[in-house]
């Protein structure tokens, strides 16, 4: 199983209604077909009531084996369903890589 399917398989877990999980290593300086630069956008009722470090934390319990050997970056856009429907935009868009890309 790849890496992202690995991880929009265990983030399945918050029963979000809402989740986009993109690799963006190609963004990067990194060998080609890599899965180190993820970004993931994930609506859940289970964010209510919870600061952005919360939600945060929760993805990374989540994901400790990933974030621990070959997930290198990973951008997290976390909302609830009514943060989600106030949004004007999708998902935000990533920066450019500071050090290098394609």
């Amino acid at each position: 199983m790849s890496i992202q399917a690995t991880i929009e398989d265990k983030l399945k877990a918050l029963e979000p209604t809402e989740l986009v999980v993109e690799n963006e290593s190609h963004m990067h300086n990194v060998p080609p077909n890599s899965e180190t630069h993820f970004k993931v956008t994930l609506v859940s009722e289970r964010f209510v009531g919870l600061m952005p470090v919360k939600r945060h934390q929760q993805i990374y319990a989540l994901l400790a084996d990933e974030l621990s050997g070959p997930v290198h970056a990973l951008a997290l856009h976390l909302y609830t369903p009514q943060e989600w429907a106030s949004r004007g935009a999708p998902r935000p868009d990533s920066p450019g890589c500071m050090g290098g890309g394609h």
